[in-house]
């Protein structure tokens, strides 16, 4: 009995699926992520072959690093987003995050984009936009203040703000004929979400500068004080130290004030950060081109066209009067400002008591390096009185035929003589150079 060419297929398939389906059949939903703690790996441990396999597929995954997302509402989140997923959600040129990166750990900069902004204080890494805050490296230990501070003060600051827009945004017939100002007046009653997040990135950073400060000065002054009583190596390294902390703390606080001052010198970058107001208007834009496309669909109601062509054009004139309103972002940076300003004063201060203290130091070197030349030319002055006694002895000294030789009890006298006169000329040449002021009182 022959086969035919159609038993010989269904086979061959069968021989396939056979190879196929080795092993127990997947299950049709997606299995749960299994939570990973932060502490400890629970993984077995991996040989090193695995380890520089995995090594490398981190490498060519192109590095995910971990950020905390904060809403509106205070809510927070841990995410795990490469650089691709960043520059999509936030819209950010890949410069931006260059920025963010470790070369420019302690540079300070706060840049404007057209959907959000960039947020580089210290060691605050954030990107900020009208709907949340992407906080980059938030387990370190100095942003952990800032990201418990956004958990505590987020929430009460805007849920009245949310509610507020999206009454205005998702009913608007509720209020379609009041004017723009009034409709938008429950939303300028307080800073904008951007603005809050800013003025808890300043505090903290603010903070932690000045609490920076005053460790310095708890630590600057008694080492100060020690210097000037003891001149010694120990203490000259201590102040080095020192000055060079010193030095450093005052270019990080200048950097965040050069920037707050390059921002208040320029409104337009000024006016750039206000991101909320660009979500409003592009949300009001939409509703208005919507309700405007409904009101020509329908033929009976010329009034509410004309009501309506009246409106938009109020509310763009109100949005161009709004764009150069920067009072609220100019007074928030203002006042940090002038915080900054005088935490940059008191390392002015401590560098200055530095200052003196040095120069109190080189007075006192420069006395005691005084008092021994003084010491030096005394002994100078003496050794030459001892060198005009000491010539003269030696000249008696020699075999030279003299009539002194032979005088009975003349040594004695002459020694006194000789002595006598170097002593004299010992206190001649020193009242000399004390007249002409050689030599101190």
């Amino acid at each position: 009995m022959g086969k035919g060419p159609f038993s010989l297929k269904r086979s061959s398939s069968s021989r396939r699926r056979a190879k196929k389906f080795i092993g127990p059949p997947p299950s049709p939903f997606p299995s749960p992520p299994q939570p990973q703690p932060m502490g400890h790996a629970t993984s077995p441990p991996l040989s090193p072959l695995n380890n520089n396999l995995a090594v490398k597929a981190k490498k060519k995954a192109g590095g995910a690093r971990l950020w905390m997302r904060f809403d509106r509402c205070g809510g927070s989140e841990l995410v795990e987003c490469d650089k691709n997923a960043i520059i999509r959600r936030a819209a950010i040129p890949p410069r931006d995050l260059r920025i963010l990166g470790p070369v420019f750990s302690h540079s300070s900069s706060i840049l404007a984009r057209e959907k959000a902004m960039v947020v580089n204080l210290e060691f605050i890494k954030a990107i900020v936009t009208a709907e949340e805050v992407l906080l980059l490296d938030p387990l370190r230990q100095e942003v952990l203040p800032f990201a418990d501070q956004l958990r505590q003060q987020l929430p009460f600051k805007t849920q009245s703000r949310v509610d507020d827009q999206d009454n205005d945004l998702d009913a608007p017939t509720a209020r379609q004929w009041l004017p723009v100002p009034e409709a938008v007046e429950g939303l300028q009653c307080d800073l904008p979400f951007e603005f809050q997040v800013l003025e808890i990135a300043l505090e903290v950073v603010c903070t932690y500068l000045d609490s920076s400060v005053a460790d310095l000065e708890m630590e600057a002054y008694p080492i100060l004080d020690e210097l000037a009583r003891n001149v010694s190596t120990k203490n000259l390294e201590l102040v080095r130290s020192l000055k060079s902390n010193l030095t450093r703390l005052l270019a990080r606080v200048q950097k965040v004030r050069d920037e707050i001052e390059h921002l208040l010198d320029d409104n337009e970058d000024m006016a750039h950060l206000y991101l909320t107001r660009k979500w409003i208007q592009n949300q009001q834009s939409e509703a208005l081109l919507a309700r405007s496309g409904s009101y020509s669909i329908s033929p009976a109601a010329p009034n509410l066209r004309r009501l309506s062509s009246n409106r938009s054009g109020s509310l763009v004139t109100s949005n161009n009067m709004g764009e150069d309103d920067v009072e609220d972002l100019e007074m928030l940076l203002e006042a940090y400002f002038m915080q900054l300003d005088g935490t940059r004063n008191k390392i002015l201060s401590v560098r200055e008591y530095i200052d003196d203290t040095e120069d109190y130091v080189n007075i006192q070197l420069d006395n005691q390096r005084n008092e021994l030349i003084q010491l030096q030319l005394t002994l100078t002055i003496a050794s030459f009185a001892i060198a005009v006694e000491t010539l003269i002895s030696g000249i008696f000294g020699m075999n030279i035929p003299c009539v002194l030789y032979k005088t009975y009890g003349i040594f004695e006298y002459f020694v006194g003589g000789i002595t006598a006169f170097s002593v004299l000329l010992f206190f001649l040449i020193f009242g000399y150079a004390r007249w002409k002021k050689l030599l101190g009182s």
